[in-house]
């Protein structure tokens, strides 16, 4: 029996538990393996930072699960029907839409998910950098082959920021707020970012990676002094850390609801929703888009994710990418 795999089996059956306790023999008869292979099983979750509980005559219990991110737990808890089918999980990467780009040159499948603990080249927009220590937050990257064109591909990174504020209220109760084109925030500070990238021929997409970083469980030590924009964390926010696991699993979900939705019926709804979290329709906005700055009046959003301005001379200007500042007093 692959030991990942048993793992995975095992915290499956914990999670499942009416009582919380599983008997070693029901676990040894689904492993497969003997009484004795189950409590080596047993000591190589202990090892990894589980407490588990032996109850003689009652078996075993998952009195606490340590906050880290292996493929098998968050398959254990996950039932989503395209992403996250396959998940693989690494300590340390330079940038997980770098790994998850090489999957995509590589033939990997639809849905699949890569995490790393921590990024030591993460990837902002316009060339930026995540600040993306280990242990506190999720850094995640999902691999996608949608039927659709090329044109039509950044409408997923709205399908992405519905997902992350979602599962920040499920989290947390907090209702995060989206910052066009790509920004999720929490009282008006950048908790989450979103990076997608595309490989496409002329008319065809042949992959799409959905970037997704998430500030849960960052001290206001770790954000550097020099942030374009100011800053914080769900833990910040809230004063309660996040189980990261149990919040990559809702996350998932989300994004795997969202991602169905999206194929069968298209970006009318996702769009619809993102919409309904944003707070620019009606402001008037500067927009800085490197080559110039295009000021207006928002009035809404494209079928393709561009933000319409309505100018001074009346005129309405689709703008595709840039950085929004809202100008007050207007």
């Amino acid at each position: 029996m692959n030991s990942p795999h048993a793992r995975e089996i095992i915290l499956r059956l914990f999670q499942q538990a009416d009582d919380g306790f599983v008997s070693g023999a029901l676990i040894s008869r689904e492993l497969g393996v003997s009484r004795s292979a189950v409590w080596k099983q047993i000591e190589g979750l202990r090892h990894l930072g589980y407490s588990i509980q032996a109850v003689p005559s009652r078996g075993y219990r998952l009195v606490d699960s340590p906050d880290i991110l292996m493929a098998e737990e968050l398959h254990a808890g996950l039932d989503t029907e395209r992403i996250g089918r396959k998940i693989l999980c690494r300590e340390a990467v330079d940038s997980t839409n770098r790994w998850a780009y090489a999957l995509g040159e590589q033939g990997g499948e639809d849905g699949t998910v890569v995490i790393a603990d921590r990024q030591d080249a993460g990837k902002g927009r316009m060339g930026r950098s995540w600040e993306s220590p280990s242990g506190v937050n999720l850094y995640l990257s999902v691999l996608l082959r949608p039927s659709i064109l090329p044109w039509d591909a950044p409408q997923l990174t709205f399908l992405s920021a519905v997902a992350v504020c979602r599962a920040i209220a499920e989290t947390c109760g907090m209702m995060a707020r989206v910052k066009w084109p790509n920004d999720i925030l929490l009282n008006g500070r950048k908790v989450a970012g979103l990076l997608n990238e595309m490989s496409s021929e002329t008319d065809r997409i042949r992959f799409v990676v959905l970037g997704i970083g998430v500030n849960l469980n960052m001290s206001a030590e770790q954000f550097p002094a020099d942030l374009r924009y100011p800053a914080t964390s769900v833990l910040l926010e809230t004063g309660k850390a996040v189980p990261r696991a149990e919040f990559v699993r809702m996350l998932l979900r989300h994004l795997d609801q969202l991602y169905l939705t999206y194929l069968e019926h298209g970006s009318g709804s996702v769009m619809a929703a993102w919409a309904e979290l944003s707070d620019l329709v009606g402001r008037h906005v500067e927009v800085d888009c490197q080559s110039k700055i295009v000021a207006g009046r928002v009035v809404g959003f494209g079928e393709d994710g561009a933000l319409l301005l309505e100018c001074a001379d009346g005129r309405r200007e689709p703008i595709l990418a840039g950085d929004v500042r809202i100008v007050e007093g207007q």
